[in-house]
């Protein structure tokens, strides 16, 4: 870039820039977001004197805050923007289980944990319970307790929104898909069944910038990840909705507070029933396009 002569010419400058950026910005930043795709934020009535045998509960207890694992940085699922506000499905959830075991949204301290971390994070009790697209499986129980599942997702593709031709996981021969290193999806997607040429990033986001840019035709992930990405460019994306895995969705905690587990598992039942899971659904991960699938109850005791 040249330097500027006059301060005329620098306005000029920021001007053009302004401008340009007001028109949409570079595919797939900021500027390429629907901005009508509000996120949904909703109100739950704290229980109050709580008595529960839970080792764990009684000291969030005594600390008068209650510590949650979450992700922040997979919109409107489990994200945080620059102010520092957490939104996304998996945040409405979290907030009703803290509710429900006695926490007010103010008392709840989100912990950004990273994936390869949860076990960990919950084991040496850093967070006292953990949700972020949390698949339950048999490796993990061994060292972390389940509540739920409250979600069961699957490996699906996100595509451009004009794009019929991809129909499903069989409609990817010879399409470039791309997924995050060492992901579930990325190496079923490598199958030779599939026949499908694979890109490996680091970031989803970064897969998904490659998708509206035209440099691969799909992105393969967990549904749910999926439709908030969809959900803030549902203009430009969509999910195929085809899932070709299953990815059960629990609430991690410790191993050993089955009184935990159970309590906080009876709390997803009874905002499955009365409507507030459908609402958080339906204000986050349903802007995407895909329909409200209630979950079946009563869910197992892990």
């Amino acid at each position: 870039m040249r330097i500027r002569k006059t301060a005329a010419a620098g306005a000029m400058v920021l001007a053009l820039t302004a401008t340009a950026t007001a028109c949409g910005g570079e595919a797939g930043t900021a500027g390429d977001k629907d901005t009508a795709a509000k996120v949904f934020s909703g109100e739950y009535t704290v229980a109050k004197n709580v008595t529960l045998n839970s080792p764990v509960l009684k000291k969030a207890q005594e600390r008068k805050k209650i510590v949650v694992g979450a992700k922040a940085d997979q919109p409107f699922l489990g994200f945080q923007d620059t102010d520092g506000k957490r939104t996304g499905f998996d945040i409405e959830i979290a907030k009703m289980v803290a509710a429900d075991l006695g926490f007010s949204e103010q008392q709840i301290t989100f912990k950004t944990v990273d994936s390869n971390i949860r076990e960990t994070s919950i084991s040496e009790g850093l967070v006292d319970f953990y949700v972020g697209t949390y698949t339950i499986n048999d490796e993990r129980k061994q060292r972390v307790g389940f509540a739920g599942p409250y979600y069961t997702a699957g490996a699906d593709l996100l595509v451009r929104r004009d794009d019929n031709a991809i129909t499903g996981p069989t409609a990817l021969k010879g399409k470039k898909v791309c997924s995050i290193v060492g992901s579930t999806p990325l190496s079923e997607i490598k199958k030779p069944k599939y026949g499908a040429e694979t890109t490996e990033l680091s970031k989803y986001s970064d897969c998904v910038k490659s998708l509206l840019d035209g440099q691969v035709d799909a992105v393969t992930t967990d549904d749910a990840i999926l439709k908030g990405f969809a959900a803030e460019r549902s203009s430009k994306l969509k999910v195929v909705g085809k899932p070709f895995t299953k990815e059960p969705y629990g609430v991690g905690m410790n191993k050993n507070d089955k009184v935990l587990r159970d309590a906080v598992t009876a709390s997803l039942e009874k905002h499955i029933k009365n409507g507030d899971y459908k609402k958080a659904y339906e204000g986050t991960l349903g802007k995407s396009g895909s329909a409200y699938v209630a979950p079946e109850t009563p869910l197992p005791r892990n």
